[in-house]
């Protein structure tokens, strides 16, 4: 089973590493989403060794579509599917309930969704969400919920949480089942519950509470990133991380920016996810410790440095920004891929240095400096 040890603390933020039998995930960490076991961008499973990825993320939902979790299951598991031997964490499909929501009926049973591929009827509940990722055979896999919008007012929230409630608690009685299978493709497959409450305080607080009784592998706060204001989001992290168990790693869902990421780990945060680096690159939006950069800008079509001077990025050790911006200009995949792999690695190399300044006890220097020459462009 996965062990998580604390190894430094500053304030409420947390140094520490989680083991599980896909190897142990040195934390704070930025986990690389690839949805459809692949991440967007022409960005190959040596590349992400490469440069540092330590988690990939897929999707409940869309590898239910397509392929097919059965399928995945035939062929060994999402593991060998992907050629990937490093930890994955698959999503439960319960934030398609909140994005999907013109395509969606949410029920006590579950969710009846219409595909957003051919438009058949799917119907996902707790159960089916736990059999579709125990065949992909994730390392972590989340509990089935419903992300209620931010907006939402307190009556829909307060019955959405005590049906996630009721949710978990299923899922969790039928993980336990699938582990116990034969044929299981991870027995040791993790369960992870999650944070809901909107931006009401008191119910996140007790939701935080009821969800630490079940005593599961992890626990995420999501419901954010979806709406509210940053200084929201920031203030449900400060009410609710404490209640959240200590002895357990703590994960962001969906978040974030840069700057989120590094207010979310004073918080208390252990795991991230954002599509922002992969979707950004794609569109020659480019991270660097002095701000973005958007490549399509006329005054880089002459500019021979790299996208950040001393950057040791594949991209950036050999290509200009003139070359690159070349590339995108053309729509040439090449240029694409090469933006999303700068983009990955400054968000890893940045959760390394924050694990290093977490070591050193200076993570609040740290922080201070990064948002400062964030907030300091250099062109």
């Amino acid at each position: 089973m996965a062990k998580y040890e604390i190894l430094k603390t500053e304030g409420r933020a947390k140094r520490a590493q989680f083991e599980t039998v896909h190897g142990t995930i040195q934390t704070p960490v930025f986990m690389n989403v690839g949805t459809v076991a692949a991440i967007k961008g022409a960005v190959s499973t040596e590349d992400l060794e490469g440069i540092g990825t330590q988690v990939q993320l897929s999707n409940t939902y869309h590898l239910h579509v397509r392929p097919g979790d059965k399928i995945v299951k035939q062929l060994g598991g999402l593991h060998k599917f992907m050629s990937w031997n490093k930890p994955i964490l698959t999503d439960s499909g319960g934030f398609q309930v909140f994005s999907l929501a013109g395509l969606r009926k949410v029920k006590e049973e579950g969710v009846f969704f219409h595909s957003h591929i051919d438009g058949h009827k799917i119907f996902m509940g707790p159960e089916e969400s736990m059999q579709i990722q125990s065949n992909l055979g994730s390392t972590i896999a989340m509990a089935f919920d419903e992300c209620p919008s931010s907006k939402a007012d307190r009556p829909y929230v307060q019955a959405s949480v005590d049906r996630t409630m009721r949710w978990l608690e299923r899922c969790k009685k039928e993980m336990a089942r699938l582990n116990t299978l034969e044929d299981t493709v991870n027995p040791s497959q993790l369960l992870f519950g999650i944070n809901q409450g909107a931006i009401f305080d008191d119910i996140r607080i007790e939701h935080a509470k009821r969800i630490s009784e079940f005593e599961l592998d992890g626990y995420a706060v999501g419901g954010l990133a979806v709406g509210e204001s940053h200084e929201e989001m920031y203030h449900v992290l400060e009410e609710v991380v404490p209640y959240l168990p200590k002895d357990k790693p703590t994960y962001l869902m969906g978040v974030g920016t840069p700057a989120n990421i590094l207010e979310g780990v004073e918080r208390g945060i252990d795991f991230f996810d954002c599509v922002y680096p992969t979707r950004n690159g794609r569109h020659g939006h480019l991270y660097t410790n002095h701000g973005k950069i958007n490549l399509f800008n006329a005054k880089y079509e002459l500019d021979g440095r790299p996208i950040e001077e001393g950057c040791p990025c594949p991209t950036c050790r050999r290509y200009s920004r003139a070359y690159v911006r070349h590339l995108l200009k053309a729509k040439e995949m090449l240029g694409m891929r090469m933006c999303v792999i700068h983009n990955l690695y400054f968000y890893n190399r940045m959760m390394e240095e924050i694990r290093d300044s977490l070591d050193r006890g200076e993570f609040s220097a740290y922080k201070k400096q990064k948002l400062e020459n964030m907030a300091t462009p250099l062109d």
